[in-house]
């Protein structure tokens, strides 16, 4: 039986983005485990039949003894499981499975850059100072004679190609984590003040400070609206939003602060819109979900909010930075109720068509394939 070890940071993260993956693996025949962050996930990962191993990574960590017990985590899950091809998401997991690969002999590995991350996106000094160290080592890890390397968009891929950091033999296109259809269904809606949420970590590069201007801008105009942030910062990324500003903010009556939620498909049953003003993405999990619920949705044109959205046909795509065509875009959509049905309409249509589970799962199944051949 061949055996599959996923290397994920967080648990939650693995559960909403990749266990279906995992589960679509055990009825093709693998044995299946995830060396993972234990918060609150371990009996739903192990009742898909998932073996778990937790792992005290420390995301964001300059410490070496950190590292260094990461690492040796890392190399315990792998000789107790004995992997035939390890599976690494994102890129602190992508460069500590190379290095574990390397030291016990695993050398097939389906690398996943979910993005290229706070490195590749910001223009902050640390970022810069980070990304030619960090070029230098994805160079070694995503060459590999057996490795594959998933991205979620063309422009990723571009990117990494044009930079020499991977081989266009080696990359191959999947195009996000796959929505379960079934679940993330449109909802009738009959509410008097429409609602307009984003879900995402709060991270300024996710576009929060955008968000909360429009939520403004939109409410100075008069318009009830009610505008909702869906998620929780992050303090192990550079870019997280603080909570004395998040508190600002709801004091203020800019915005309602919903923190990170479960229920999902609940929260974007309530919604009108759906506004994710990021700077770069892989492929948002959350605008595909959105998109799956018939919601219209705003984004800026940036890789990986292209993919999920056809201006002018499911949403709109403003470009990147400009504040006043955002605010447009969402005061044009609150003021047409028959647009918004019309963009949601065709947003499920392309969710369906393109961004289903079963075919990411069997994208990815062909992906592993390749790296064990």
């Amino acid at each position: 039986m061949t055996r599959l070890l996923f290397v994920v940071s967080e648990d939650w993260f693995f559960v909403s983005h990749r266990l279906h993956l995992a589960q679509a693996a055990i009825q093709e025949g693998f044995q299946v485990a995830v060396l993972t962050r234990i918060s609150n996930q371990l009996a739903r990962i192990e009742q898909a039949g998932v073996t778990v191993f937790d792992w005290r990574l420390e995301r964001g960590s300059r410490n070496p003894l950190s590292e260094l017990s990461a690492l040796f985590g890392l190399l315990r899950a792998m000789r107790a499981f004995r992997p035939d091809v390890i599976h690494a998401v994102a890129m602190q997991p992508v460069l500590y499975a190379t290095a574990g690969g390397w030291l016990t002999g695993v050398n097939r590995r389906v690398l996943a850059l979910s993005g290229l991350g706070f490195v590749f996106s910001s223009s902050r000094l640390r970022a810069r100072l980070l990304r030619r160290p960090l070029s230098a080592a994805l160079r070694l890890a995503l060459n590999g004679k057996h490795t594959r390397v998933i991205l979620q968009n063309p422009d990723d891929c571009r990117t990494l190609i044009d930079a020499g950091v991977a081989r266009p033999e080696s990359v191959r296109l999947v195009r996000g984590s796959g929505v379960d259809t079934s679940v993330f269904v449109p909802a009738i809606k009959r509410r008097a003040t429409p609602l307009i949420i984003l879900p995402a970590r709060l991270l300024w590069d996710k576009g929060v400070g955008e968000f909360v201007t429009c939520a403004r801008a939109i409410k100075a105009a008069g318009v009830q609206a009610r505008f909702a942030l869906v998620g929780d910062p992050d303090p192990h990324n550079p870019e997280s939003v603080p909570l004395a500003q998040l508190h600002q903010w709801v004091a203020e009556g800019a915005v309602e602060w919903w923190g990170r939620r479960a229920d999902m498909p609940a929260v974007l049953a309530q919604a009108d819109l759906v506004c994710l003003p990021s700077y770069r993405e892989g492929l948002p999990l959350a605008l595909l979900e959105a998109a799956s619920c018939g919601l219209p949705i705003v984004t800026f044109d940036v890789p990986g909010c292209r993919e999920a959205v056809e201006h002018g046909k499911n949403g709109f795509l403003v470009p990147f930075g400009d504040q006043g065509m955002l605010n447009d875009a969402v005061a044009r959509l609150l003021a047409d109720e028959a647009l918004r049905r019309q963009f949601g309409a065709a947003g499920r249509e392309k969710a369906e068509r393109e961004f289903t589970r079963e075919r990411i799962a069997k994208e990815t199944l062909a992906v592993w394939n390749e790296a064990l051949a």
